[in-house]
C-alpha cells in the first residue's frame, strides 16, 4: 500500500481574513446546533438512557453544548462484549483495509478543521489557536498511526535463519480494551486513544470525560462516515463511579488505555492488576497521569525567550496541560530580573471568552475546577509572593457566570511547598531562586513526576548535564515545554507521570499487540 510520506498538518494562520471568516462562520454553526442530545453509541446501535450528562460551556455555564446520554452498569458491560465480540472479525480485517478507513477520517477531520474547532472553543473553552492546534494532533495522530500500523504488521519481522526450517515473528492484537481520555484534548488524545489500538486490530470501548463528551461523539460520527463497522468503537460516557471500575474490572477487558489524574490512573492501574473470575490474560495498562513540569533558567540564558517560553508553557489553555510550566526555576543572579520580565509578559496575556479571536486565555473547564484553582491561589498568598494576577471573579456574578481565573504568579516559593509539589492544573505559576545551576537540577527533579522540563541556557557543560541528569520524559532546551509535534517529540513520563507509552512515537501502536512466533519444519 503507497501512502505519502507522513507530514504535520499545519497550524491554522488565523491573521488570514479568509480563514478568520472562515472560523466566524463555523462558531456561529455550532452555536445554532448546541443543545442537541447523543445517545450511546455500542455495537452500531443509538441507546438513549433516561439520564444524562450536561456539558456546558465553560466561558458560558448556562449554555448547554449538549445532553449525553448516561450509561447504566448493564450497558456497560454490554458494551465490553459486544467488543469482545466483533474483535473476532475485526482482528481478520487487511491492515491496509483498517489503515485506509483510518486515512479516510484523518481526511474528514482536514476538511472539518474550523467545525471541529469550534466545538472545543464551546466545550472546553479554547482559544482559537489552542483550538486549531487540538485539531492538527488529531489529523497527525490519525496519519501517523496509519503508517506506523503498515510498518508494524505488514511483513514479519527479520529472525536469524535456520536450516530446515522456517520461523516468523509477527504482531498481532490484543483484544477488547478501553480507552479512557480526558478533557483537556478531547480530540487530539481521544483520536490518539482510539486510532492506535484499532489500526493494529483491537476493539474497543470509549469512556469519554463527562466534562467533554460531546466532542468524542462527533469523533465516533466520523469515524462511522469514514467506514468503521460497527462495534469496533463503542461509544460509552458516564461516570467512574457508576461503570469505570467496571469496565476495568470487567474479565473480558484486554487492555487500559488511559490520560488523566495520577490518583484516577494508580487506581486503574491497582484494579487491572487483579485477575477477575474467567480472565485469561494480564491486563495491559498503558497510562499517562500528569506532571509538575519546571524549567530553568541560568546566568547564561537569552532572559526574554525564557520569559515568553515560561509564560506561554504556564498559561496557554489556562495552565490545563500535562506539559504546562507550573514551576520556573530561575539562578539567584538573574532571579529579580526575570520575576520582572515573567510579571510584565502575564499582564499583557488577554482573558475572555474563547469565541473571540483575540483572547488568549478562556474560562477553566468547570466549577470543580475554579474552586480548586482558586484554593490554591489562595495558598500561595501564604507559600509566597503574589506577583501578579490573583483575582478570582466570582463567576456567579458575571453575567453569563463563566469560570474564569487570571493568570497568577507568585514569586519566592519554596522547592518544597505545596504549590511547588502538587499539580494544580490551572493558571498558576510558582517561581523557585535556586542558588546556581547545580542547586536548580536538583530542585527540578525533586517531585514525583517526571513528565517535561526545560533548560534556558547558552551554558554547554550545563545543556550536558540536563540532558543526563535532567529525570523528564520530554526535556526542551532554550524552548517552551509544551506543543510536543507527533512523530517529532513522542510524548510520555516518568515515575508518577505515566508508563511512558510516549504517544506519537515510534513503538506505541506496537503497545496494543503481543509477538506471535511460528516455527515450520521443512
Amino acid at each position: 500500500m503507497n501512502v505519502p510520506v507522513y507530514r504535520n498538518e499545519p497550524f491554522g494562520d488565523f491573521s488570514s481574513s479568509e480563514r478568520r471568516a472562515g472560523m466566524q462562520r463555523a462558531l456561529r454553526s455550532v452555536n445554532g446546533q448546541l443543545g442537541v442530545r447523543y445517545p450511546l453509541v455500542i455495537d452500531g446501535e443509538r441507546i438513549s438512557t433516561e439520564e444524562t450528562i450536561a456539558s456546558l460551556c465553560p466561558a458560558e455555564p448556562t449554555k448547554v453544548v449538549g445532553y449525553v446520554s448516561k450509561a447504566t452498569p448493564e450497558l456497560a458491560a454490554r458494551a465490553v462484549e459486544v467488543a469482545h465480540a466483533r474483535f473476532a472479525q475485526w482482528r481478520r480485517v487487511p491492515v491496509e483495509d483498517r489503515v485506509r478507513i483510518v486515512l479516510r477520517a484523518a481526511a474528514l477531520m482536514r476538511r472539518r478543521k474550523e467545525e471541529l474547532a469550534a466545538w472545543l472553543v464551546y466545550e472546553v473553552s479554547k482559544s482559537w489557536v489552542e483550538a486549531d492546534a487540538d485539531v492538527a494532533e488529531a489529523i497527525d495522530f490519525a496519519e501517523y498511526y496509519a503508517r506506523q500500523a503498515l510498518h508494524h504488521q505488514a511483513t514479519s519481522q527479520p529472525l536469524l535463519p535456520w536450516p530446515g526450517e522456517s520461523n516468523s515473528l509477527n504482531y498481532i492484537p490484543l483484544g477488547a480494551g478501553l480507552a479512557i481520555p480526558p478533557w483537556n484534548f478531547p480530540l487530539a488524545i481521544t483520536t490518539g486513544l482510539v486510532i492506535a489500538p484499532l489500526v493494529v486490530g483491537n476493539t474497543l470501548v470509549l469512556k469519554p470525560s463527562s466534562v467533554a463528551p460531546v466532542i468524542a461523539a462527533k469523533l465516533v460520527e466520523l469515524l462511522e462516515e469514514a467506514g468503521l463497522p460497527s462495534g469496533v468503537v463503542n461509544y460509552l460516557p458516564g461516570s467512574g463511579a457508576a461503570v469505570g471500575d467496571l469496565l476495568v474490572d470487567h474479565p473480558l477487558t484486554r487492555f487500559v488505555s488511559f490520560t488523566g489524574s495520577k490518583e484516577v490512573g494508580l487506581r486503574i492501574n491497582e484494579r487491572a492488576s487483579i485477575r477477575q473470575p474467567g480472565q485469561l490474560w494480564i491486563k495491559r495498562t498503558i497510562l499517562e497521569m500528569g506532571g509538575k513540569d519546571g524549567i530553568i533558567v541560568d546566568e547564561s540564558a537569552d532572559l526574554e525567550a525564557a520569559a515568553a517560553g515560561i509564560v506561554a508553557s504556564a498559561f496557554g489553555f489556562q495552565g490545563q496541560k500535562c506539559s504546562a510550566c507550573s514551576r520556573a526555576i530561575i539562578v539567584a543572579s538573574v532571579y529579580d530580573t526575570m520575576v520582572e520580565r515573567i510579571a510584565e509578559r502575564t499582564r499583557a496575556l488577554k482573558l475572555g471568552n474563547p469565541t473571540a479571536p483575540e483572547t488568549f486565555m478562556g474560562a477553566v473547564v468547570d466549577k470543580a475546577a475554579f474552586n480548586k484553582i482558586s484554593g490554591y491561589i489562595a495558598l500561595g498568598q501564604e507559600e509566597g509572593r503574589l506577583i501578579c494576577g490573583g483575582e478570582v471573579v466570582d463567576h456567579e456574578l458575571l453575567k453569563d457566570g463563566g469560570y474564569f481565573i487570571n493568570p497568577t504568579v507568585f514569586a519566592d516559593i519554596a522547592p518544597d511547598a505545596r504549590l511547588a509539589q502538587e499539580e494544580i492544573f490551572g493558571p498558576v505559576l510558582a517561581i523557585i531562586k535556586a542558588d546556581d545551576f547545580e542547586h536548580a537540577l536538583s530542585i527540578a527533579n525533586n517531585t514525583e513526576y517526571g513528565l517535561t522540563g526545560g533548560l534556558y541556557s547558552q551554558d554547554f557543560a550545563h545543556i550536558a548535564r540536563a540532558y543526563d541528569e535532567f529525570h523528564v520524559g520530554n526535556l526542551y532546551i532554550n524552548r517552551k515545554c509544551t506543543g510536543a509535534l507527533v512523530g517529532v517529540q513522542p510524548f510520555g513520563g516518568f515515575n508518577m507521570s505515566g508508563t511512558d507509552s510516549k504517544a506519537g512515537g515510534p513503538d506505541y501502536v506496537g503497545l496494543f499487540t503481543q509477538a506471535k512466533v511460528v516455527t515450520e519444519k521443512l
